[in-house]
């Protein structure tokens, strides 16, 4: 005879894993003296959604992304998760410089985050990282005995090694060589998956590569114009036709922004 198995026999290893939190931006503004970079921002990005910021240099991109992570204060406005509570501490971030510490080795930087928090490194998932970009036998090196695609690849696995929810990146695969950038990126795709995630690149490609949906911003003050959102799963193929008629109509929207 078949019985209903009780629920509360199910290990929680069996149950899905919790959604992640979406980030939601409510009217953002931010101004340097006279000068306003962007005014009333409003936009969300879905709990498990991978979304390419685009636009020129010193448009507010970063800054943008600075704020998202709590690492600067905006003007006005706020940043909350979709779930209605704050964001810093749930977040892994990754500047446009690899911040390396000097006096650290490889693998020490890579789990630099569980040491300052007072955890035990897993050193396991630190290796499979290293491998994974390329690394493994570098784990002692220092940082100065690294080229600076090198430690960029050492900041992404610092970055993955964190398994957050919400993962924020400026332009992390900007230093890395075309085979190197294809196969981490297809790494980023792999081990983000299901995550929510804002990159920011100024490659058109990386951006159809990896994106759910594309977002420009542009002008002075900055605004968003509208999403393009990319058929197919990423990471997709180079010549996938998703992706080249995607990159196409997201390269004349850049060129007009400009």
């Amino acid at each position: 005879m078949h019985t209903k198995p009780d629920p509360e026999t199910i290990e929680a290893a069996d149950l899905p894993p919790p959604a992640p939190p979406g980030i939601r931006i409510e009217g953002l503004s931010l101004r340097f003296e006279s000068h306003l970079v962007f005014d009333n921002l409003t936009f969300e990005i879905a709990g498990g959604e991978f979304v390419a910021l685009l636009g020129s240099s010193g448009v507010g991109k970063s800054s943008l992304l600075k704020i998202i992570a709590g690492l600067a204060k905006a003007t006005t406005g706020r940043v909350v998760g979709t779930d209605g509570a704050p964001i810093p501490g749930r977040i892994a971030y990754m500047g446009q410089q690899d911040l390396l510490y000097p006096w650290l080795s490889v693998i020490e930087n890579v789990t630099l985050g569980a040491r300052l928090r007072g955890e035990k490194a897993d050193l396991d998932w630190a290796g499979h990282l290293l491998e994974r970009v390329g690394l493994a036998e570098r784990r002692k090196a220092l940082p100065s005995a690294l080229s600076g695609g090198m430690r960029q690849r050492v900041a992404i696995a610092r970055t993955l090694y964190e398994r957050r929810p919400i993962v924020l990146m400026d332009e992390p695969f900007s230093a890395l060589d075309a085979i190197t950038r294809a196969r981490v990126q297809d790494l980023a795709a792999e081990l983000l998956e299901g995550r929510t995630v804002l990159l920011i690149t100024h490659d058109p490609m990386e951006a159809c590569r990896l994106g759910h949906r594309l977002m420009v911003l542009a002008g002075a003050p900055a605004t968003l114009g509208a999403p393009i959102v990319v058929a197919g799963k990423p990471p997709r193929a180079p010549d996938d036709p998703d992706l080249l008629h995607s990159q196409g109509h997201l390269l004349r929207l850049m060129v007009e922004a400009s």
